[in-house]
């Protein structure tokens, strides 16, 4: 095993390249014109990424708005985009379920606007109002920017990066969303959740007091892995299990425990001393009784991070896990000068256990988050309202990003420092052909990151 993986590097150009084995005879034609594919009184969605969780937010986002009315698709595999492929979902399951709800006229889309390959979200882009973009991890900073340049208004899935350059892009491309007046929406859905902004109104009113420390959790199993096939190149086998690898995923720490993290970083965000951050991160990780063969993740981690200046920092403890047979965990915890509270619960209790402040779900049940975030974006469309999430879903991405870096070096890693490193995880070039950043040895084994070893990027 290798101290440093080699995927750790500097930013440095890439060139997207198309492989002739992904992309279905469907991306070869032209491109439609917009006039052409849906009538004045519609607005032309797009999706990216045909996935379990576009499939989803594509089907939110049009019964948020009866005036949607998706028109193209892509994806990096044409067998997602038709359901064909290992775990597959795509178009039949979406049109299927838009049938259902009487919502089949909101979805439009031909052989000829279907799209496969990595450059494939141009052509959907190109050509919509609206694009919804739930692709692996590591090409949202991509996306993000490519629709920001072209004029389009975003949902994009959490997180929104997986290293510094990624970061950097992402914030980049949000002042310009701004200056351009688009609306952003990311899948950080406990913005939008009834029990998270009634806990947040009572601790901005000040029911615990000083916030002095907090914890955050999403302990659970493992998710799936998709066997290696004959005839798949290195990039497939890797793309098709992006969970697996850091370059697509960023670790589970970035892919699940980001919506904790979040939350942590929402309720600082107010407080003069924490800040929307942490300023540092220090913790410990491994990736134990587990075959190195299905990837390179750690399946553990556990990081301290601090918020505000050095000699008067508050601390917040973060875990996560994967593995089979433990101890399920998911929420946070805030603890305060006068009581401590679980935004996810919508309680507040003293020191002796006694809730003082509980939240009333409404009979009805309330609102799903995932569809009030799709609301919350139609509405910041149709009415011209300041709507961009960008800014605090690439920081709470990337807070995940630092205690991945503490965790797999064992070092205490600074905000300031990795983000001014614009260190990049990214390959040089995407095509299926083309060798991804990072690749198994001999045994088919990846190098998996040995704290005490392993050198921070920009260390190296």
């Amino acid at each position: 095993m290798t101290d440093t993986p080699s995927q750790d590097k500097p930013h440095s150009r890439r060139n997207f390249l198309t492989s002739a084995a992904a992309v279905t005879a469907a991306s070869s034609l032209p491109i439609e014109l917009c006039a052409q594919v849906a009538g004045s009184d519609q607005i032309k969605v797009g999706m990216v990424g045909c996935g379990g969780r576009n499939s989803g937010a594509i089907i939110q986002n049009l019964n948020a708005h009866d005036g949607a009315q998706v028109v193209a698709v892509a994806d990096a595999f044409a067998d997602k985009i038709d359901g064909t492929g290992p775990r597959g979902s795509g178009l039949p399951v979406i049109q299927a379920q838009l049938e259902k709800m009487g919502k089949s006229a909101q979805f439009d889309v031909p052989a000829s606007r279907q799209y496969a390959g990595f450059d494939a979200y141009k052509q959907v882009i190109d050509q919509v109002d609206v694009v919804c973009i739930a692709t692996p991890p590591g090409f949202r900073p991509i996306h993000f920017e490519y629709a920001v340049e072209q004029g389009k208004n975003v949902f994009m899935e959490k997180p929104v990066c997986v290293d510094a350059h990624g970061y950097n892009q992402v914030i980049a491309a949000a002042k310009i969303a701004d200056q351009k007046n688009l609306k952003v929406v990311v899948g950080l859905q406990r913005h939008c959740q009834d029990s998270y902004l009634e806990s947040f109104k009572k601790y901005q009113e000040g029911a615990i007091g000083q916030m002095i420390t907090g914890q955050a959790y999403w302990n659970g199993a493992r998710p799936w892995t998709i066997e290696r096939q004959p005839g798949w190149t290195e990039m497939e086998f890797q793309m098709r299990n992006w969970q697996q690898f850091r370059w697509l995923s960023g670790d589970h720490i970035c892919e699940q425990h980001v919506h904790n993290l979040d939350v942590i970083n929402w309720f600082a965000s107010g407080d003069p001393i924490m800040g929307g951050h942490p300023a540092t991160a220090e913790g410990m990780g491994a990736r134990v009784d587990e075959s190195a063969k299905i990837g390179e993740i750690f399946n553990q981690h556990f990081i301290e991070y601090n918020y505000g200046p050095e000699h008067n920092s508050i601390v917040m403890q973060s875990q996560c896990r994967q593995i089979k047979g433990t101890a399920r965990n998911v929420g946070e915890e805030i603890y305060g000068t006068e009581g401590i509270m679980d935004p996810g619960k919508g309680i507040i209790r003293d020191f002796k256990g006694n809730i003082k402040w509980s939240y009333r779900k409404p009979r009805s049940g309330g609102k799903n988050p995932k569809d009030a975030e799709h609301e919350k974006l139609w509405d910041a469309i149709l009415n011209d309202k300041p709507q961009n999430d960008a800014y605090f879903g690439a920081k709470s991405s990337f807070t995940a990003v630092l205690g991945r870096l503490a965790t797999y070096s064992g070092q205490v890693v600074k905000w300031d420092e990795a983000v001014k490193s614009d260190y990049s995880l990214m390959p040089e070039e995407f095509s299926f052909d083309a060798e991804p950043s990072v690749l198994p040895n001999e045994n088919g084994e990846y190098d998996v990151a040995i704290p005490g070893k392993w050198k921070l990027p920009w260390k190296a």
